[in-house]
């Protein structure tokens, strides 16, 4: 992933936009209430959704997967629709970038005891109103605010 994001780099530096993928999971609780995940990020530690840069010969939502299972140890299925998207400013080593960033919803099927970054992140099933108030990015957090969740599949 390292030259994607060097690449995304070099674009944002000759003043193109830039983008990346997210996933929202969410899960239905005993009681019918819908909940989401967040984790929190690698340096500043506030929450965040599990995104990333695109990955080469994947589609979007099967990228926000493979972050969703990297960064908060979930695997689900990823409604093919982007349920929105948000911009925010990209702490790099050299200043800020602008990402334009796709949202996928992923439904878990499964949390993982044990992920790639788990010594690196806590996780945190929250429902997404509270969810909302916890992100620093006002336009992610009205998206987690305003969201529409599909019926959860009964299988």
């Amino acid at each position: 992933m390292a030259t994607t994001k060097k690449k995304a780099v070099r674009r944002a530096k000759k003043g193109q936009r830039i983008r990346q993928v997210a996933a929202i999971p969410f899960r239905l609780r005993e009681d019918g209430g819908l909940e989401v995940l967040l984790v929190t990020s690698r340096t500043t530690r506030r929450f965040i959704v599990p995104k990333g840069w695109p990955m080469k010969g994947k589609s979007g939502r099967r990228a926000a997967a493979i972050e969703a299972q990297e960064e908060a140890g979930v695997l689900g299925k990823a409604l093919k629709q982007p349920a929105g998207t948000y911009s925010y400013w990209k702490r790099m080593a050299d200043g800020f970038i602008r990402v334009d960033v796709s949202v996928f919803l992923l439904q878990v099927t499964e949390e993982l005891a044990d992920w790639r970054e788990a010594a690196n992140r806590q996780r945190a099933w929250l429902p997404p109103a509270d969810a909302a108030l916890l992100i620093d990015e006002p336009e992610l957090s009205t998206l987690l605010r305003d969201l529409t969740f599909p019926a959860a599949d009964p299988s």
